[in-house]
């Protein structure tokens, strides 16, 4: 079953101007940084509430056009007769902005449609989600005024799933992966997006000034939680024995948890200068047995569906830094140095951001 999102746990705390506390997580459950950094010495610039929340309308352009094109097989901003019917807005969701031009989204190819879904459950997740985070950009956009971003180039392809796979350890060297074959590898997709959006949330919550962008930050986050435990869910129900699809989910927890410790400040980088990396603590798959009325006292699996330190159970928090890191493939840091753009990955040519970029 999915395993802990993240492989190791860095509690990092950030006091904000309200000074107010948030545990910041980089990674892999289980490991405690008893080191306390201030947000200055995590952060590679100031960031206003506009760079904030069009750093989130990024990321929602990303997850939008996923569920999109597993739902229905269209983009956000050329709906089908199944999106709109389902509740896409008719003349699409706009990807134009202020900065940077609208880039295209390269998937399946313009005669697909969509993931052929065999249950209703992950089918009816599919569809709801993916309305829900088309209106995640919509709400962004609005919000943003003429501030918002145009949507980057994203790819949602083949070949960009296939070298995650490949790099977390889900199909071997040369093979292919696709999350739009079956409910199954639709979830594993999902999987990839869900824990990341919950983290990168928490992570930018206290960089916020305003109280209205923090609540809406807060709401948003409360929803992408929901579709993280729904996720992980149903794969708790579709491989309740923890040996196919939730083993992948462990394998990308892994590489996740890789990409956002390269993110680290230059003292808390390498096996060497982290206590934390060398001390598992695998708690997230559980074997024990039920009671009588529950299975006839048979040993099953558990898996903990909420991704959170275990010890005051706290959702995880990621820098930015970290998030480009984790979807552009490591490219946000080089050497120890940040670099701007980011590229790689799902983001080839970049986020698409104010003069500062996003770092």
């Amino acid at each position: 079953m999915p395993k802990q999102e993240t492989e190791i746990l860095d509690d990092v705390i950030v006091r904000n101007r309200r000074k107010m506390l948030t545990i910041g997580g980089i990674a892999l459950a289980g490991f405690v940084l008893p080191t306390v950094l201030s947000k200055d010495a995590y952060a590679a610039t100031t960031y206003s509430d506009s760079d904030i929340l069009n750093f989130a309308l990024n990321l929602e352009f990303l997850e939008a056009n996923y569920y999109y094109l597993s739902a229905f097989g269209c983009t956000i901003d050329k709906p089908n007769a199944a999106a709109i019917a389902a509740g896409a807005p008719s003349g699409g969701i706009p990807i134009t902005g202020s900065v940077g031009t609208p880039g295209t989204v390269s998937a399946m190819g313009s005669s697909s449609t969509g993931t052929p879904f065999t249950t209703i459950q992950v089918s009816s997740y599919a569809v709801e989600t993916a309305i829900e985070e088309g209106k995640h950009v919509l709400f962004l956009q609005s919000a943003l005024g003429s501030s918002a971003v145009a949507q980057p180039s994203i790819s949602l392809d083949v070949s960009t799933w296939s070298a995650l796979a490949q790099a977390a350890g889900v199909i071997p060297s040369g093979g292919a992966f696709t999350p739009y074959d079956t409910d199954d590898d639709f979830l594993v997709g999902a999987y990839v997006f869900e824990d990341v959006g919950v983290t990168a949330y928490h992570g930018a919550a206290p960089l916020l000034t305003m109280s209205a962008n923090l609540s809406a930050a807060a709401g948003i986050l409360s929803v992408e939680a929901y579709h993280a435990g729904l996720i992980r869910t149903a794969i708790n129900a579709a491989d309740p024995t923890g040996t196919s699809i939730a083993a992948y989910t462990t394998k990308i927890s892994a590489l996740r948890a890789a990409l956002a410790l390269a993110a680290s400040p230059t003292t808390l980088s390498g096996a060497a200068a982290n206590p934390y990396d060398t001390n598992p603590d695998d708690y997230g798959v559980t074997t024990f047995t039920t009671p009588s009325g529950l299975g006839g006292g048979a040993a099953v699996t558990a898996t903990r569906i909420t991704d959170a330190d275990q010890t005051n159970v706290v959702a995880f928090a990621r820098t930015t830094t970290q998030v480009l890191n984790i979807v552009t493939g490591s490219g946000a840091v080089k050497n120890n140095a940040v670099v701007s753009p980011a590229t790689g990955i799902f983001f080839p040519a970049g986020l698409n951001a104010g003069p500062n970029g996003f770092k």
